[in-house]
């Protein structure tokens, strides 16, 4: 993930999106969003730091009351209670498969582990669940067909 990560990697002509999250502070959010995914950090001030997030804008703002820290839901899905809320990137599923392994080779505390979701249904994709150091839940998932199955019912 460099600053030359494509905006978009399918087919989809899908414009990036813009996410302002809390973080409860800028130096866990670099070494998390910078370091660890190897997002190219953009603006920043002294409450705030922009990310490039897979060819998104991820901007963190600190906040003394982040209420990702506190208890959150969950909905069972495909027999694991999924964080809500939670958002993430749809990636390839050559680079979810490299992603995956640096984050466990990294050590990372998965909220739910990688895997396949939905096998041989359709929607069949690859998942998994972590979260920040602000308690931000993030799902990365890949689909081998992303054009026919990312809505497929």
């Amino acid at each position: 993930m460099s600053s030359s990560t494509p905006v978009a990697e399918t087919a989809l002509d899908i414009p990036p999106f813009h996410l302002a999250i809390e973080v409860k502070d800028l130096p866990s959010a670099r070494a998390f969003y910078g370091e660890l995914f190897e997002c190219p950090e953009g603006r920043s001030d002294a409450t705030w730091v922009d990310f490039n997030f897979f060819g998104h804008q991820l901007v963190c703002h600190v906040s003394d009351a982040y209420p990702a820290a506190q208890a959150r839901t969950t909905n069972p899905v495909d027999g694991h209670d999924v964080p809500v809320p939670h958002f993430g990137v749809v990636i390839s599923i050559d680079r979810w498969q490299a992603l995956a392994e640096r984050l466990k080779a990294a050590g990372t505390e998965f909220v739910i582990e990688p895997y396949i979701r939905f096998a041989g249904q359709p929607g069949e994709q690859a998942t998994m669940f972590l979260l920040d150091p602000s308690g931000n839940a993030l799902e990365f998932k890949a689909f081998r067909d992303i054009a026919g199955q990312l809505f497929a019912k």
